[in-house]
């Protein structure tokens, strides 16, 4: 009798773990949400969320700091930084802070004008121009900016560090040293046209 339990019980187990059992429901995407700076509708992504501790003398006091990217994919982006006690306000915070402080990147026919390095701290970012159909070939929050900012084709390379802080302000960096070919022009007082022969030759 105590064997036929046994069966039974196992069965049982057996039977409840099969119920249990089973594949994941379809994670459901986040579409990135829109803010409004000056009548213009502006995309945010959260690059970064992290958890910062203060000591204090009765213990530790506990906050979030949230690194948020915003562009309205025509040549303008920008970033912030926001802290608060709670994620969403610091979310909310860092996307104030980033329409408040947008640059202009200058885009020809889809990509940059010209290569350029971006170097802040730890991090270094090279970017280089490309042909239509390559598409973005960058990774993390450097691929964040170029989408935003509206590039469609461009080439990338982390030389060195992978903080995203670093990542996001180097190549901030070298998006605001991009120079359009009309103010190269403009500097040189020749044709932009000649220039862009000149280039090509090259």
């Amino acid at each position: 009798m105590t064997d036929a339990n046994n069966e039974n019980e196992l069965g049982s187990e057996q039977t409840e773990g099969k119920k249990k059992g089973g594949k994941r429901p379809p994670r459901q995407e986040k579409k990135p949400t829109t803010v409004s700076a000056n009548g213009v509708e502006l995309e945010e992504r959260v690059v970064a969320v992290n958890r910062v501790a203060k000591v204090v003398k009765g213990g530790r006091r506990f906050s979030f700091a949230a690194l948020l990217i915003v562009g309205d994919k025509n040549g303008h982006v920008g970033y912030g930084l926001g802290k608060a006690k709670e994620v969403p306000d610091a979310i909310r915070k860092a996307g104030m802070k980033a329409s408040k402080k947008m640059i202009t990147v200058p885009i020809d026919n889809g990509t940059i004008p010209h290569e350029i390095l971006g170097q802040f701290g730890a991090g270094e970012i090279l970017l280089k121009p490309a042909g239509d159909g390559t598409g973005i070939k960058a990774a993390g929050a450097c691929r964040s900016i170029l989408e935003l900012a509206g590039v469609k084709n461009v080439l990338t390379k982390s030389i060195r560090g992978s903080n995203p802080h670093n990542v996001v302000k180097a190549t901030f960096q070298a998006l605001k040293e991009l120079r359009a070919k009309e103010t190269i022009a403009a500097v040189r007082d020749t044709d932009a046209k000649k220039l862009r022969m000149k280039l090509k030759n090259k």
